[in-house]
């Protein structure tokens, strides 16, 4: 079915370019840019179907149709941008576009900046020898992606009646779902999130956390078919010869200079502003954990699988705060209502349940209203499976736009929540919903979308602009109102108990250090391969890095080389990692627009948010986008207060 769609849809789409290129008349906004606008309606629909089946629900055979797909669209890819009658037409509009208005100048920059970036302007070997860059690396994304997933279907670790000890009830359960899932009997730990992090905070046996936390970082470095640590050096290579051929020193270099950030050197400020001190909170909670672990009689150093396990401890402790007692509370359920209900507030949207056909019989679906108008249509696909890739994200099966009608979108948001057993309710972590809340700002980003081109249409923005949307969402999770009215119990449907909802709120920073030091570590991890020449082992070179700065021996990076998916299943975060602490400098600031009037939705406010950035696409810079609603650019400051790592 996916094959010969593709191939219809690949020729389609090529006769689409021939018919622009071959048109003998000047080259207008119209017949050029309007044209590459409208063209590849097919391939757009097929591979968005395609790639959402082959991220949530794959087997051998889409990951068969994965792997030959992807050389086929990287040559697509290259015979577009290096056509050089498409870029002449396109240059020849570059050089005199003052009489478009700012919209259309805008997409006409984009379209300009794209092409001379993938190599219009290259001629003969270089040009050739950039194609098969390109082919490469789509291959190897590919296999990088499908090596992880598949070492997170392999492994599992069955647990006896006897190997129980401090699991909550939901955790038990969610263990036996798990084995439901793979068609076992019994209780597995398995490397979804979701799972493993619950397990690691509450089992007192530190033999299986060492076990579970091993096998969780190992993913794609096992020495089996599935190690990736070939493919890694390998992409770094072929990005940086990429970079060296389009005329940049590094593949960073190249990378940041579309974004906000513009070089490495002011992701490596903004970086180690942070990591100083999130490293020194780090080492004074790993004393006061080490002192909970000796007093369990267990010598030695803190160990990355005992991390996760003692905070919990030393939060119930110090703070009187269970987070499974958090738990029950937050139901997915009302935790998604939660979220509408905001945006509801917020912009005015509404969710009714809709009955069409689900990309999988664990979706859900919504029809988006505003104002009796059609916003589009929302998905959700919540729950983890063996054939689902892992992580949280939000796609669309289509984009907004007006150039060829009123088109509206489809977005579906995927997160990998631990299942559970049939006839029980599915109970999120607190870090559940916050992810939840994330991935809906993304999707609000393209909801909310209105602008008239798909290439500025909703999350089409500058990599380091993207994450502001999403994080700056997760505040409205812990307005108290809100979880006033959806934390209810998923038994007895009582509200949160005042006294649970304050210790709550008032623990939000708490491990912020380990939160801060495990990500920036990945992305400092990001920059170094990026910044400069391959080494011959990224992985030994990598652990140089971070020794060279401190890395605390008891945490890990939040992802490890080998199964980096940010950076190395595609291009997407490769040297951009950074963003989401670049965004949430943006998103710490934002929301203090909220609180600055008293009201977490007030209404003027929310207004220009809507303006400015939830329906903006990316029809301007970034910069000038939150200068519009925002008035100034904040600084780091507003990150650490926001994270409580000041004072």
């Amino acid at each position: 079915m996916f094959a010969p769609a593709l191939e219809d849809a690949l020729a389609e789409a090529r006769d689409g370019i021939r018919k622009i290129t071959e048109n003998r008349a000047p080259a207008t906004f119209d017949n050029t840019i309007v044209a590459l606008e409208t063209n590849g309606k097919m391939l757009d629909r097929v591979l968005s179907v395609f790639f959402n089946r082959a991220g949530t629900d794959a087997n051998d055979v889409i990951k068969g149709l994965q792997r030959e797909f992807s050389p086929k669209l990287s040559a697509y890819h290259s015979e577009v941008t290096l056509n050089s009658e498409l870029f002449a037409r396109i240059d020849a509009l570059f050089e005199e576009c003052d009489g478009l208005e700012p919209e259309a100048k805008r997409v006409l920059e984009l379209y300009h900046r794209s092409f001379v970036r993938a190599g219009a302007r290259l001629e003969g070997h270089d040009r050739d020898r950039l194609t098969s860059i390109m082919a490469e690396l789509s291959k190897l994304g590919t296999e990088f992606s499908q090596n992880v997933q598949q070492d997170e279907e392999e492994w599992c670790m069955l647990l006896a009646d006897d190997e129980l000890a401090g699991l909550p009830d939901f955790v038990v359960s969610s263990t036996e779902a798990a084995a439901a899932e793979r068609g076992e009997t019994g209780r597995v730990v398995t490397l979804s999130r979701s799972l493993i992090v619950p397990f690691l905070e509450s089992s007192h046996r530190r033999d299986l956390r060492e076990k579970a936390y091993k096998a969780w970082v190992a993913r794609g470095r096992n020495g089996d078919a599935n190690d990736n640590r070939d493919i890694v050096r390998r992409i770094l290579e072929l990005r940086q010869e990429r970079a060296k051929i389009l005329g940049y020193e590094s593949f960073s270099d190249f990378k940041l200079e579309t974004e906000m950030a513009k070089t490495p050197e002011t992701v490596r400020e903004l970086l180690m502003a942070v990591w100083t001190p999130a490293k020194a909170q780090v080492e004074r909670d790993a004393k006061e954990l080490r002192a909970l672990m000796y007093a369990d009689g267990i010598n030695g150093e803190l160990e990355p699988w005992d991390w996760h396990f003692y905070a919990a401890k030393h939060q119930r402790e110090t703070q009187d705060l269970d987070m499974a007692q958090i738990k029950p509370y937050l139901q997915l359920e009302n935790i998604i209502e939660a979220a509408f209900d905001c945006a509801e507030r917020l912009f005015g949207l509404k969710f009714k349940a809709a009955d069409l056909p689900r990309p999988h019989k664990d979706a859900q679906i919504w029809e988006v209203e505003k104002n009796g108008r059609h916003m589009g249509v929302f998905i959700g696909d919540y729950f983890n499976r063996p054939s689902k890739r892992s992580g949280a994200w939000c796609s669309s099966f289509r984009s907004q736009s007006k150039v060829d009608g009123d088109v509206r979108p489809i977005v579906i948001n995927v997160c990998n929540f631990a299942k559970p057993k049939k006839g029980q309710p599915a109970l999120l972590t607190y870090d559940d919903a916050r992810t939840l809340f994330h991935e809906f700002g993304h999707a609000l980003h393209s909801l909310l979308s209105d602008v008239t081109y798909p290439r500025i249409s909703g999350t089409s923005v500058a990599r380091d602009f993207v994450e502001l949307p999403s994080q700056l969402y997760e505040h409205w999770l812990s307005v108290p109102e809100i979880l006033s009215k959806h934390a209810r119990h998923a038994i007895t449907g009582e509200a949160m108990p005042l006294e649970l909802l304050e210790k709550l709120l008032s623990a939000e920073n708490y491990g912020q250090g380990f939160a801060t030091v495990e990500y920036v570590a990945s992305a400092l991890l990001d920059l170094h391969f990026h910044s400069g020449k391959t080494p011959k082992d990224p992985l030994a070179s990598g652990r140089e890095m971070l020794a060279r700065i401190g890395m605390p021996s008891s945490i890990s990076p939040r992802h490890d080389t080998t199964h980096f998916l940010h950076i190395f299943s595609s291009d997407g975060y490769s040297s951009g990692y950074y963003s989401y602490m670049w965004s949430e400098v943006m998103d710490a600031d934002a929301f203090s627009a909220f609180e600055e009037t008293g009201d977490p939705f007030d209404a003027e406010i929310a207004e220009k948010l809507e303006k400015w950035i939830y329906s903006a696409g990316g029809k301007e810079e970034a910069e000038t986008l939150y200068l519009g609603f925002r008035g100034a650019m904040p600084n780091v400051s507003a990150l650490l207060k926001q994270r409580g790592l000041v004072g």
